[in-house]
């Protein structure tokens, strides 16, 4: 009888492959145990089984399998039937989710590696220019990989000068597998066995009376495990005894020390006992009884809760009556930056039970995180992290929490699969037969939505902690104040004279600007040119500190020209603003506080969050310029006054979430303000202060907003409404992604009608030198959503079918927002 094995490999193919195994293989693999297989010609990949039966493959013959690299799964069942569902759902492939769940260290790779033949003497004549440079390379060194060749020669196709060399039998060529993940080894001495008696240890110290430092070394070493009563680290002793590497290692080497290694996960937490959770006041003792009674009724309950009113010591309350019970907790976070601020609040009230999981982390670091999470370890139990994690190896959850549910970041754009990780998670919550708990103080329009439906249970909670007020919230009109002259650049006198007041009674302040760099334009003045990016439709941005001007669609910089290179005049003007200059300006203004700026330029590094959010809490800075990575749900006790510096750019911009996203926007760094006993102050400079979403947010009138923006998605067919698919298409010729996308759109409107909106070329149509098309396709609440994807997709492979069109790629987006 023959044994067979179906395995996902991490690349976008439809299909599962299936490869020949042996009965003891069969009897030993179980889904979710990772395999080595051959691919193609020569790739080697590791793949993923997902299921051992005895049909042979009718169409190819099964390959064998490489090698086996697990003894146990790594993936659980329930993660591939989540992994399942993500793939249907999203439109991708297995393999694209496989890709997306697994850390980089669990996926190894082949890599090509070439060595020189020595058994062969060739004359260098016989060699071509090329072949003689890589011939000359292996002399040098005794292998080299494709990449090397790449950069050697310099050209990308280096196959055909590896296949001549190969003919002349000059080099051989071996696929090299390794695996990529380490574990972190800590190396620890003691003295040996043998000088455990008291003579022996007197002969010893004797021996070493002519070797003082030798000597100083072992009494260190006694006096430490005397005080820890635990293993010595070799850099405890070199610390404490002051020794070098070198006196340690002679001690090593004569046989009156000897060394160990043992595993240390590399994330650990180092605090004290944990605190008890903070007593609830009434309104959340009353929210967090809602709460429990609404999951009676509903698997998802909405906690609307206004900004500082104390939503996280519900989730707390939540997570301990969870850990009671010995099951796991998913907490999830839209950004890195707000991990930072509640590890440590988690941390505090339970320990090392809290791991922690976002892209910041190191392979290595996640995959001791992955290994915990599987093994139900004790140091896994609450899981916290960005939307990553709603992939990771649960055993037994309990309850999983979205907090912040709003956040469109918390939706995957590139590259597949593109996953929104608020659905994902209440589809993983499902499979567990647990409940889901999302928390925003300006909820999205869809999750608003589903609780005026009685699809999801509502819980309100109205006061601040503390019964502080809701900010004082005052609307500038820099129009009127750019015409009498009160303007100070960007600054206008109200709000510079705001600032003077909170430094003053040392409070601090937030100034928000949602475009980072020092100007997004730089014009000429005399001819009008502006410099653009050559691979983007976009101008580039001058970013101050660097002296530079780059592209914030793909990297692109180039030097702050001192003369305009279209006509050559030196007066050269910036347009618009951005965080630096704001930083600048704010730096003029108050010169003698501290300014500091935290957007995407200034977090670059794993702890870049830490270090600002740090300082901030410490009373380092008076006075954090920053985007939008500071509305996301920070806590900072001290900050008094924030100020929006100019709010038009969010509300007009294309897209129908603009003013939902405006108001979410606003209302969350409004609520950054006065968040202890005294009331805070936000500023909102504006060209138009009647705009209602403006009028709305300074009222703080959410469900007007959610009214006015519904009636409008009703009139316009728009979600939460109508469900909508957007349908990307890319290629490097413009004339080819036209004519592509109108065929494309013909083929839709043959079955969807009036339900296909464009093709259209976005505000940016050329990004990285690929012309973008975009298609939507809309669905009426009473259409079936499987039967639509279907179409898609049968439209989507005929034209892939045609020859003029394999070369565009096609990107299919479910739920785009």
């Amino acid at each position: 009888m023959q044994y067979f094995i179906n395995v996902i490999l991490p690349i976008p193919l439809e299909k599962s492959f299936t490869y020949a195994i042996t009965k003891a293989e069969a009897d030993f693999l179980k889904p979710g145990i990772r395999v080595s297989v051959p691919f193609g010609k020569s790739k080697i990949y590791t793949a993923l089984v997902v299921e051992i039966h005895n049909t042979a493959p009718q169409i190819y013959e099964a390959k064998e399998i490489h090698q086996i690299l697990d003894e146990d799964p790594i993936v659980t069942e329930i993660q591939l039937k989540h992994w399942q569902w993500i793939a249907n759902y999203y439109m991708c492939t297995l393999g694209e989710v496989m890709r997306a769940a697994l850390p980089s260290a669990f996926i190894l790779e082949s890599e090509t590696v070439i060595s020189k033949n020595d058994e062969v003497t060739i004359d260098d004549e016989d060699f071509r220019d090329d072949e003689f440079i890589v011939y000359e390379a292996l002399h040098h060194q005794s292998s080299l990989k494709i990449q090397d060749l790449m950069s050697i020669l310099d050209k990308k196709n280096v196959l055909p000068v590896i296949k001549r060399l190969l003919e002349k039998n000059a080099i051989s060529v071996q696929e090299e597998i390794y695996e990529k993940y380490k574990p972190k080894l800590v190396r620890y001495v003691k003295l040996r066995a043998l000088f455990s008696s008291e003579n022996e240890l007197q002969k010893l110290m004797e021996g070493l009376s002519r070797a003082p430092k030798q000597r100083d070394v072992v009494m260190a070493l006694f006096s430490i495990s005397a005080q820890t009563k635990k293993p010595v680290k070799v850099s405890e002793l070199t610390n404490e005894s002051g020794a070098s590497a070198a006196i340690i290692k002679t001690l090593i080497d004569k046989g009156i020390l000897e060394e160990y290694h043992i595993q240390m996960d590399r994330v650990q937490y180092l605090g004290d006992d944990n605190e008890d959770s903070k007593l609830l006041n009434t309104y959340q003792d009353k929210a967090l009884n809602e709460v429990i009674q609404s999951f009676k009724n509903h698997n998802i309950t909405l906690l609307h809760g206004v900004t500082s009113s104390g939503k996280t010591e519900i989730y707390v309350k939540l997570i301990e009556d969870q850990l009671k019970v010995k099951k796991q907790v998913l907490y999830l976070l839209p950004e890195i930056a707000l991990t930072t601020q509640l590890v440590e609040r988690l941390q505090n009230y339970f320990g090392e039970q809290v791991a922690v999981f976002h892209s910041k982390y190191s392979s290595h670091e996640r995959v001791e995180v992955w290994n915990n999470v599987l093994n139900n370890a004790a140091t896994a139990q609450v899981i916290l992290g960005a939307r990553s994690s709603v992939l990771l190896p649960f055993q037994n959850l309990g309850l999983i929490i979205v907090d912040e549910e709003h956040e469109s970041s918390y939706k995957q754009f590139d590259p597949a699969p593109r996953y929104h990780a608020r659905d994902t998670a209440i589809v993983l919550a499902n499979i567990f037969k647990c409940k889901t708990l999302l928390g925003s103080a300006t909820p999205s329009l869809e999750s608003y939505y589903n609780t005026k439906q009685g699809k999801y249970g509502l819980v309100e909670l109205n006061q601040r902690y503390n019964d502080v007020m809701m900010p004082d919230i005052e609307l500038v009109d820099i129009k009127d104040k750019q015409k009498r002259k009160r303007m100070q650049g960007h600054f206008s006198d109200r709000l510079i004279e705001e600032m003077t007041e909170t430094l003053k009674n040392s409070h601090q302040i937030i100034l928000f600007q949602n475009r980072r760099g020092f100007s997004p334009i730089v014009e000429c003045n005399t001819c009008g040119h502006s410099p653009q990016c050559p691979n983007c439709d976009v101008s580039l941005t001058f970013h101050q500190y660097k002296n530079q001007l780059r592209c914030h669609y793909c990297g692109y910089n180039t030097v702050m020209p001192k003369t305009c290179d279209a006509c050559g005049s030196v007066e050269l003007d910036n347009k618009g603003f951005g965080t630096e200059q704001v930083e600048q300006e704010a730096k003029l203004l108050f010169p003698e506080h501290n300014v500091a700026r935290m957007d995407l330029d200034t977090t670059r590094g794993k702890y870049g969050y830490e270090k600002i959010i740090t300082a901030l809490e410490q009373g380092e800075i008076d006075i954090l310029v920053g985007t939008q990575m500071l509305t996301k749900g920070l806590d900072f006790r001290n900050v008094k006054l924030v100020g929006i510096m100019n709010a038009d750019n969010m509300l007009n911009f294309p897209d129908f979430r603009a003013h939902e996203r405006s108001y979410q926007l606003m209302a969350q760094v409004s609520g950054r303000a006065g968040r202890t006993d005294e009331r805070g102050k936000v500023l909102i400079q504006t060209y138009n202060p009647y705009h209602k979403i403006l009028q709305q947010v300074s009222t703080n009138n959410y469900l007007q907003m959610f009214e006015e923006q519904l009636d409008e998605r009703h009139i316009y067919k728009y979600p939460p409404v109508y469900r909508m698919i957007k349908i990307t298409l890319k290629h490097k010729e413009y004339n080819r992604v036209n004519v592509g996308a109108d065929w494309y759109a013909k083929s839709l409107r043959t079955v969807f009608d009036k339900h296909v909106l464009g093709p259209e070329f976005p505000p940016v149509a050329r990004i990285r030198n690929q012309y973008l098309k975009h298609i939507l396709v809309k669905i009426p609440q009473k259409q079936s959503l499987v039967k639509t994807k279907e179409a898609i997709i049968k439209i989507n492979n005929s034209f892939l079918s045609v020859k003029d069109f394999r070369a565009i790629r096609v990107i299919l987006n479910v739920d785009n927002y």
